[in-house]
């Protein structure tokens, strides 16, 4: 697939920005997510907004209410970006000052299987948190840290920063169109049915930042029957960080664990999957392949591209998430 094929976008995304959900109990979803490694921003008698060590103000909002996803927000490259969105997206809010914490303005829209979006720029930033950096003595560098001990705290994971969401979808090349015309994303890698080269089953999409780097996939579609949020997904600092996050979630939500540890093979990421108290799936990750626009767009089977490089296949209730 090259540029000339696909559909010149409205706009092109700089990045994920923020999940926003919807929770009965404030309280629960905060201690939750402080130990699964988020630190609270700010809170409201009826939001709760949590945030990562990069200097982003909140990366998860919850509001108060009946457990629902409400919207995947990205971020816009510029001012003209959100009006461009607001006048040409199918749908499209007009350009709306956001009354929350952080402020900025945002443009909302509904991508093909209902999902809310909204686009956003002009958040305030904060002063990123402290975090000291690991080295280790690999086989191929046994000197790296030289007369220094590693001893790793105990403690939750220190989340880095939102890195992606995936979609569930029965119209999986719609949402896709939509996606990539309204977000400007660009295809990293495809996934087919075994037996059949023209059944789609997943579709990884990176940001389109020309000859930047960037992750391997900031959105994916996967084909299922029903449509919904399948997770969403954050960085941590290094593989220790991961581990002890790990251990400090199954000491506390150890029944709401899903799947891991182990290595995706389309983006190469040591993952990590728990649902939330509502059944929501989050993702900790670390260690991505980064594209540019001289990587190539590769097609694969289900047997190669959805397979575990090592750890657990992926169970069947991870398979059918679909949370709307």
């Amino acid at each position: 697939m090259t540029r000339a094929s696909m559909v010149e976008p409205i706009i092109r995304i700089r990045d994920i920005a923020w999940i926003r959900l919807r929770s009965p109990d404030l309280d629960l979803q905060e201690d939750y997510l402080t130990t699964f490694g988020l630190e609270r921003a700010e809170r409201t008698a009826n939001a709760l907004y949590m945030r990562g060590t990069d200097p982003a103000h909140h990366i998860h909002i919850t509001e108060k209410g009946d457990p629902a996803v409400l919207r995947i927000a990205f971020w816009a490259r510029s001012l003209e970006d959100l009006h461009k969105l607001s006048r040409d997206g199918d749908g499209a809010s007009a350009v709306e000052d956001i009354d929350e914490p952080g402020g900025g303005k945002r443009v909302r829209l509904t991508e093909h299987n209902g999902m809310g979006i909204e686009v956003v720029w002009g958040v305030e930033a904060v002063a990123a948190l402290a975090v000291e950096p690991v080295t280790l003595n690999f086989g191929y560098n046994k000197q790296a840290r030289t007369g220094h001990l590693l001893r790793v705290e105990h403690r939750p994971c220190r989340v880095k920063r939102i890195g992606h969401a995936v979609i569930s979808t029965p119209e999986i090349e719609k949402s896709v169109a939509w996606a990539r015309r309204h977000l400007g994303i660009v295809p990293s890698d495809d996934v087919h049915a075994e037996d059949d080269p023209n059944l789609l089953l997943a579709s990884f999409n990176r940001v389109d930042a020309g000859e930047d780097y960037v992750d391997h996939h900031v959105m994916m579609f996967g084909r299922h029957a029903n449509s919904g949020l399948n997770h969403v997904s954050f960085e941590v600092q290094d593989i220790d960080d991961l581990a002890v996050g790990h251990d400090a979630m199954m000491r506390k939500y150890g029944d709401l664990h899903l799947w891991g540890l182990g290595r995706h093979t389309l983006g190469s990421q040591i993952f990590d999957y728990w649902r939330d108290p509502w059944g929501r799936v989050h993702e900790h990750w670390t260690d991505t392949d980064v594209l540019n626009d001289s990587h190539e767009f590769r097609r694969h089977p289900k047997s190669t591209g959805l397979h575990s490089q090592w750890g657990p296949q992926a169970p069947q209730a991870f398979r059918d998430a679909a949370s709307r």
